[in-house]
């Protein structure tokens, strides 16, 4: 399938709310483990890179010195300020703009690299948001580093997993969604998965968002292949 570029004008993105929580709150008292699955996400990355939902921009301060420029993409406006002023001090260059992660505000084959973290849970469409990450990256070499909560494998988890989310998990969680098989989504938007692995969460994770998975793709040598 040919990457392409949406035709559909980006929905604006608001969650008031959640974003003051998160930035305050979870942002600013996150475990050390939680630091220790970023600064892994991110080892060995070179060159432009495009991080999609970048929050507050708590993986900032994470970027190895070998990336030239990140471009931080985030949609909701109290979080893109708060991104912002973290941007400052990040080690390397950052550069924040408004954007969604199913219309990205970039060139097609920009980028050398996507990251993509705790963001796949709460796009709207996780296909569209995947194919606009290839159509960004250079071929042959653009990777996708990719650390998100996923659906369980143990059924009682996954049934807990879908019923918050029918409940009222993505309305009080900025529009996330719990259950959703993100590497099966990854592999189904045409890149190839050359490392994925279930990682521990940190202490006092609710269950629903306890199953983490993080790992990095690449784009298929074949521009047509799916």
């Amino acid at each position: 399938m040919a990457d392409q570029t949406p035709t559909q004008p980006p929905q604006p993105v608001s969650h008031p709310l959640f974003a003051r929580f998160y930035a305050r709150v979870l942002a600013r008292n996150e475990p050390a483990e939680m630091r220790d699955h970023r600064v892994a996400l991110l080892a060995g990355l070179r060159g432009r890179v495009v991080e999609v939902g970048a929050g507050s921009g708590a993986n900032f301060a994470h970027y190895p010195t070998t990336v030239d420029e990140v471009v931080a993409v985030e949609p909701e406006p109290y979080l893109r300020d708060e991104a912002r002023a973290a941007a400052a001090s990040a080690p390397v260059p950052v550069t924040v703009v408004e954007g969604v992660a199913d219309a990205l505000p970039l060139e097609d084959g920009s980028c050398d690299a996507a990251v993509a973290c705790l963001v796949l849970c709460s796009v709207p469409d996780q296909g569209q948001a995947l194919a606009e990450m290839r159509r960004v990256l250079r071929r042959p070499d653009g990777e996708l580093r990719f650390f998100e909560h996923v659906l369980a494998k143990k059924p009682r988890t996954a049934r807990l997993q879908r019923v918050v989310d029918r409940l009222f998990w993505p309305r009080a969680f900025g529009g996330c969604h719990t259950a959703r098989d993100t590497g099966a989504a990854i592999a189904a938007a045409g890149f190839e998965i050359v490392e994925q692995r279930r990682v521990k969460a940190p202490a006092l994770t609710p269950p629903p968002v306890s199953v983490q998975l993080a790992g990095r793709a690449r784009l298929p040598h074949d521009p047509s292949a799916v």
